[in-house]
């Protein structure tokens, strides 16, 4: 069983300005639901303002839920922040939060959209306005559903503003395996980083991913895991600048179940990166990647109870 969260306002209507594609967020839904594959949906209320405050400068979230973000800010986003998107960045990070603690319960579990991992403390960036990763992490280790967290971003451009909003800490690793010559320009320093050449492939890849990533396992030690699931590291994808193919992608989400479930850790995806010019391809590339995590997490663990696989989530007051 795949559980996914996802919200109607996912797909919030496409600002005027702006290059981002929004559609391909249903598209992936699509994907899930006419696929072979079991899967449990589970609607995530908003992210409490306050949670979002503790992470980001408080001025700027007011910034985002009054819609009245300075237009340099959103030239660094990528797009204007209007209500809709204030809302629905409000139900992005709630969903990562939601399939952090759905995880917990049936060992993998995925947010159907963001890992907006460039957005910085005081102005989001690169398409990302609030870092859902950052702020998840924060939380559960606030609430006490965590002491530590390995948040492993795979997605082909460096998790900058995650890195630097987790910047000393000790309760939370960053991993971030990306193209080197790829966006941000400026890269922070993550806990690791490992930059790729232009055009790895599959092999070069996995070779670099089963090196390191088992090595931060066992030296952090950390109690649960947040994955950035990017798939623009396909040879196909319109930013990437890597080579990886189907197949590859499968390899690489595979791996990453195994490792994190035979030491007996939860996994919570969220979607990142994947950029093309037909949503429905880029979807397919996404909704792959979800599977090919619900398939090795099911190889790992019992069978669940299908009666027992939707409860409600509450994430307290904003």
């Amino acid at each position: 069983m795949l559980h996914v969260v996802h919200h109607e306002d996912y797909m919030a209507p496409a600002p005027t300005r702006g290059s981002f594609r929004f559609d391909k967020y249903m598209a992936v839904m699509v994907a899930l639901r006419e696929s072979a594959y079991p899967i449990t949906e589970h609607a995530p209320p908003p992210m409490p303002q306050r949670w979002l405050e503790a992470v980001h400068c408080p001025d700027y979230v007011e910034q985002v839920f009054s819609a009245e973000v300075p237009r340099e800010k959103e030239r660094r986003i990528g797009f204007p922040v209007t209500p809709h998107i204030a809302q629905r960045v409000a139900h992005t990070n709630g969903g990562t939060w939601l399939a952090a603690q759905l995880a917990k319960r049936h060992g993998y579990a995925a947010n159907s959209a963001a890992g907006s991992h460039h957005a910085l403390h005081d102005t989001g960036a690169g398409y990302c306005v609030f870092n859902d990763l950052a702020v998840c992490a924060n939380r559960l280790i606030t609430e006490g559903d965590a002491s530590r967290v390995l948040i492993v971003d795979l997605d082909v451009h460096q998790g900058d503003g995650t890195a630097s909003l987790t910047a000393g800490r000790d309760d939370i690793f960053t991993l971030s395996i990306h193209a080197e010559k790829n966006f941000p320009v400026r890269k922070a320093r993550s806990s690791l980083d490992v930059p790729l050449a232009d055009g790895t492939d599959d092999d070069g890849y996995l070779e670099a991913l089963e090196r390191h990533l088992p090595e931060v396992f066992d030296l952090f030690s950390p109690d649960l895991v947040l994955y950035q699931a990017g798939v623009d590291g396909h040879a196909d994808d319109r930013l990437g600048r890597l080579a990886l193919t189907d197949e590859g992608l499968d390899r690489r989400d595979a791996f990453l179940i195994a490792e994190a479930r035979k030491r007996g850790l939860p996994v919570a995806s969220a979607l990142g990166g994947g950029y093309g010019q037909d949503p429905r391809e880029v979807a397919d590339r996404h909704a792959r990647s979800m599977i090919a995590c619900a398939k090795a997490n099911a190889q790992e663990t019992a069978p669940v109870n299908p009666a027992s696989t939707c409860y409600p989530v509450s994430i307290g007051r904003a």
